[in-house]
């Protein structure tokens, strides 16, 4: 299968910041996998639902055309999703660099054979933004 790239998100209210980090993705790998958090571990994350429901944003994924598979993200920790997929690289926006969880996760993919690859954060859309857009807050 070659390399096998994994692209995690929450993916809500798909904007061109998603678009822009699945396009690079799909640039580094032979085979991508695109992993979409569950709900219950969105709320858990941020402390409130997603916008769009679980189901709406995987079948978004897949109709693009820029991922091979896509799959349920159940898990906040990523090296968890590596011991059930066996991705070769994980793909994240930039705003992870250096911070304790991308430290955590290189080291721990780096035991395996596995890398993280960063990519410019798209600042000038979030799903953040459109969310306190909707809310009137912005």
């Amino acid at each position: 299968m070659g390399v096998v790239g994994y692209a995690p998100g929450v993916y809500d209210m798909f904007h061109i910041g998603h678009l822009n980090i699945l396009r690079r993705a799909s640039e580094h790998c032979d085979h991508l996998i695109a992993g979409v958090v569950e709900d219950d571990v969105v709320q858990r994350i941020k402390g409130r639902p997603p916008v769009v429901p679980h189901d709406e944003r995987m079948e978004v994924l897949r109709a693009i055309g820029l991922v091979d598979e896509v799959v349920s993200d159940w898990s906040s920790d990523k090296f968890e999703m590596w011991k059930q997929l066996r991705y070769d690289v994980l793909f994240k926006g930039d705003d992870w660099k250096g911070t304790e969880k991308g430290l955590r996760l290189e080291k721990l993919l780096g035991e395996v054979g596995a890398r993280v690859h960063y990519f410019p954060y798209t600042a000038s859309t979030s799903s953040t933004d459109l969310r306190r857009l909707l809310e009137g807050t912005l």
